[in-house]
């Protein structure tokens, strides 16, 4: 699990107490490059995915255990969510709109071939945080999708994901946020 810092107000609140008790305080300029960013919250809205909503919240919990610098969040009752989750009877599918919003479809068409639900629920919500399909690929490929098969039951994104996923919401916090193709994502 990755722990995120929270140095700036604590730091604040430490040359608080030493100005407030009569300490000498020396103020250096931060490093903006070194000072920890703080994850950008993407909401989702779980409420129609029907019989997969376990799957949907595992597999956001996977992202939140894999990566920094988002965090998968369910949305609060009466907010509008960056990710809708929908059940229907086809293919499971991403429709993302911008980085960190859009629609996902988990079809039970690929749950009732044998496909493990928290697999494409993770993978899914994978597109919607920047990546594309990597077919074909091996299991240890979270974006592999269906061409790892249906005894893959890999839920976990693998370094390169991650760190793409890290590149991708990096940038956005530093102001150079990477494009994302509005589309359809089927795997």
């Amino acid at each position: 699990m990755h722990v995120r810092l929270l140095t700036g107000g604590v730091a604040a609140a430490c040359l608080m107490s030493l100005c407030l008790t009569g300490g000498q305080v020396a103020s250096a300029a931060p490093h903006t490059s070194d000072a920890p960013q703080a994850a950008r919250v993407v909401t989702y809205d779980a409420s129609g995915s029907a019989e997969f909503r376990s799957a949907v919240d595992r597999g956001a919990a996977i992202w939140n255990e894999s990566v920094d610098a988002v965090e998968l969040r369910p949305v609060a009752t009466g907010q509008r969510a960056n990710i809708r989750v929908l059940a229907d009877n086809g293919w499971p599918r991403a429709l993302p709109t911008t980085l960190g919003n859009g629609t996902v479809y988990i079809g039970r068409q690929a749950v009732d071939q044998g496909y493990h639900t928290i697999r494409i629920s993770a993978h899914e919500l994978g597109h919607i945080l920047g990546l594309p399909d990597r077919k074909p690929g091996p299991c240890s490929s979270l974006m592999s999708g269906s061409s790892a098969g249906t005894s893959c039951t890999n839920p976990y994104p693998n370094a390169a994901e991650k760190a793409e996923v890290e590149g991708n919401f990096g940038g956005e916090l530093a102001g150079q946020a990477p494009a994302v193709r509005a589309g359809v994502i089927v795997d």
